[in-house]
């Protein structure tokens, strides 16, 4: 039997993929797969800082409804 939770589990790891694919497209392979400069920390600014600040609430409904489906 499928609840909720699975529905939103599923929407919101789809969300989840496509906005850190999002935040990784102007960076090179390398950093999209931890690689990263070294240039030292970089500040997010603008639409870069509210997509990630999207990303962590999206990321946070994910596991809370994961955390729910086993509960229930």
């Amino acid at each position: 039997m499928n609840s909720i939770f699975d529905f939103v589990a599923f929407g919101s790891a789809i969300v989840v993929v496509i906005l850190v694919l999002i935040q990784t497209r102007g960076a090179s392979l390398g950093a999209g797969l931890g690689g990263g400069s070294s240039d030292g920390e970089s500040v997010r600014r603008g639409s870069d800082l509210s997509l990630h600040r999207i990303t962590i609430t999206t990321v946070m409904i994910f596991a809370l409804s994961l955390i729910a489906g086993f509960l229930v």
